[in-house]
């Protein structure tokens, strides 16, 4: 299996979420849940399935966020090679269908953000695949769900600089 880059910071954003889910979530969805078993009939009772439903919910969270954890690797980007894309660029492509400039940086999990001028998406992303290992220069087929992107690579801003 290959592992997922992460920042040391990304890293410490997934294990404080899941300590908070752990150590704060969970012990209160267990309080609700024996304040409304405490009330009586459990075949009448909203409060205490949507309580056993939101613990479920937050169980098969955390175990995602661990599987998630359990795949990656904390890695320095300044330890990254230059001038060609990798995990922690970012890159400045020019969609050659639409002439457009979009400037997106390979992020590892919990560091993506979608929002903003440069969109942080994760390495595993097809498009962010497709780029790897690429330079300045170079024309890129992306293949996505439902179309395909040509694209060329016009900056890549290395890794802290």
């Amino acid at each position: 299996m290959i592992r997922q880059p992460i920042s040391r910071e990304g890293f410490d954003k997934l294990k404080a979420e899941i300590k908070h889910l752990e150590d704060d979530v969970m012990p209160q969805i267990a309080e609700n849940i024996a304040e409304a078993r405490a009330e009586g009939d459990l075949k009448e009772n909203a409060e205490y399935h949507g309580q056993r439903e939101e613990q479920g919910r937050i169980a098969a969270k955390i175990a995602q966020l661990k599987t998630k954890l359990s795949q990656c690797e904390i890695v320095d980007k300044a330890d990254m090679p230059k001038g060609v894309v990798t995990y922690g660029s970012t890159v400045t492509i020019n969609d050659l269908d639409m002439d457009e400039e979009e400037t997106y940086e390979f992020v590892g999990p919990g560091e993506e953000d979608y929002d903003g001028p440069v969109m942080k998406i994760l390495t595993s992303s097809p498009i962010a695949k497709a780029m790897m290992g690429k330079k300045v220069g170079d024309k890129v087929k992306i293949e996505l769900p439902r179309t395909t992107m040509d694209v060329e690579i016009v900056k890549i801003v290395d890794h802290g600089s």
